[in-house]
């Protein structure tokens, strides 16, 4: 019978760790897999929630005003269901921006349901010609040429000043002795100055600020701005 020859006892230590070593590495791995199926599992779970169970964004809220309009010169129909008050400043550059690139397309957007009224609130800090060209529109509106008057004015913000106020007077066949009477003797400055009052006392701080039905809009916003929220009013979709 052959003998066998026995190995010398540091290799069979050997391999007795390399067996452990082995097994070790295969249940540690074995651990991760599970644990990655594990986690996997939990985190499908999480994505499947219901939509109802998501966080749902807050409700726009709305503010009305009680804005007056009395004694303030307007354009369309007296009970049309859009009421727009502008505060403005004929020196304002962003007045006469908006004006320019809104005010007609939004008129014409909604023929018969705007009512647009114009209310002062010239700047006078930064802007000295703001308040003398509102007093020479209020004059003008004696000789029932408000609106026109309006037009010119902001069609030469550039050049507002004594000389335009006497020249537009006299384009458009105003009375000019009359209507000079009327700016020299400050007229309509403590009605304007009422306008200021009221809009400061809201809280405006910008021109031009825009009420819609009472809804404040700060800002020559575009015109999709605009027709939004006056398409929401008409729908019935802001709360009174």
């Amino acid at each position: 019978m052959d003998e066998q020859i026995a190995p010398p006892p540091d290799t069979v230590t050997f391999k007795r760790t390399h067996f452990y070593t082995v097994m070790v590495v295969i249940a540690f791995c074995a651990g991760i897999l599970v644990g990655y199926m594990a986690w996997g599992r939990g985190s499908r779970a999480v994505a499947a929630q219901p939509a109802a169970q998501q966080p749902q964004a807050a409700a726009p809220t709305y503010r009305r005003y009680d804005i007056p309009t009395e004694g303030s010169y307007s354009l369309g129909p007296q009970d049309a269901p859009i009421t727009i008050v502008e505060f403005s400043d004929y020196q304002c550059p962003f007045c006469v921006r908006w004006h320019d690139q809104v005010y007609e397309q939004l008129m014409a957007a909604y023929p018969g349901k705007i009512r647009f009224v114009y209310r002062h609130l010239p700047l006078t800090s930064i802007h000295p010609e703001a308040l003398p060209a509102a007093e020479a529109a209020m004059c003008a509106g004696e000789q029932n040429a408000y609106w026109q008057y309006h037009e010119r004015l902001f069609a030469n913000q550039q050049s507002l000043g004594e000389n335009l106020y006497d020249q537009i007077a006299a384009d458009i066949g105003l009375n000019v002795d009359a209507f000079n009477s009327c700016r020299t003797t400050h007229k309509y400055q403590a009605q304007i100055q009422a306008d200021m009052d009221f809009a400061i006392g809201l809280g405006v701080q910008s021109t031009p600020t825009f009420f819609i039905n009472g809804l404040a809009m700060v800002g020559a916003q575009p015109l999709t701005t605009f027709t939004q929220l006056i398409d929401k009013e008409l729908a019935g979709e802001i709360p009174q």
